[in-house]
């Protein structure tokens, strides 16, 4: 199937899939360089039509469909395009389901609009990852080649290396949540591999332990990877949602 469209306030053409059903709806948020037609996805859609339950995913402006080059967005730019997108396509609270990076937006969404969030499950979120991961770990020649060139290529395991622009670690610095007070006011499962070599498991217990709310769950899996995606850990994923749309 084609995606449909949605021109934002700020310019950005946003391409999507969306199911129609029963609330609160469920909205996929995915990861650095990912695209709304990777495997967890298109799993949780087949999940949402099969319970009849309604159903969203997206594409970050500068990722798969929707319009924009990567270099040229930053993680406000993406939680932007994750904010126009609820409000435009989406009635009442949303179960927000993010991946890695979209952890981390999904983090913002609720503190930006927590009226809007009926509940959340994160799978290897990755909240500040542009300062804690990617500025921390660069050397004095990629910092110095990130000052004079604006943008540093970082390898990757799942294909072409990562152009990492300044602007994108500039605008982290203004995005992150785990230095100020994080109140999630409804259900939280989060989940997490102990062999995720991109997220380490010290993040989800500094998330954790960051968090306040009344029903923060996190879940390691023993020998699980970044990508999630295994059969089991797909049905996990979905029976967290699951969870989270009936306790709310």
């Amino acid at each position: 199937m084609d995606p449909k469209f949605l021109d934002t306030p700020t310019g950005r053409r946003i391409a999507y899939h969306q199911t129609s059903g029963a609330g609160p709806g469920v909205v996929f948020l995915g990861g650095l360089m990912s695209d709304m037609e990777g495997t967890k996805a298109v799993h949780l859609q087949a999940w949402a039509e099969r319970t009849g339950r309604a159903f969203l995913r997206f594409d970050y402006s500068g990722h798969g469909q929707s319009s924009g080059a990567f270099t040229d967005g930053c993680i406000g730019d993406w939680a932007a395009d994750a904010m126009a997108v609820l409000g435009a396509l989406t009635e009442g609270p949303q179960v927000l389901v993010g991946s890695s990076m979209g952890g981390w937006v999904s983090l913002l969404i609720a503190r930006a609009m927590p009226e809007r969030v009926a509940g959340l499950v994160t799978i290897a979120a990755a909240p500040d990852f542009t300062e804690d991961s990617m500025w921390a770990s660069f050397t004095d020649a990629q910092r110095q080649r990130l000052e004079s060139e604006g943008i540093v290529h970082l390898p990757s395991d799942y294909g072409d290396p990562y152009p990492i622009t300044q602007r994108l670690i500039e605008d982290g610095r203004a995005q992150l949540v785990l230095r100020s007070p994080l109140y999630l006011p409804f259900p939280v499962r989060m989940l997490q591999g102990t062999a995720d070599t991109d997220v380490d498991q010290s993040v989800a217990l500094r998330l954790l332990e960051h968090a306040t709310g009344d029903d923060i769950r996190l879940t390691l899996v023993k020998g699980a990877d970044h990508r999630f995606s295994s059969p089991d850990l797909l049905t996990l994923i979905e029976k967290s949602a699951e969870k989270v749309t009936h306790r709310h």
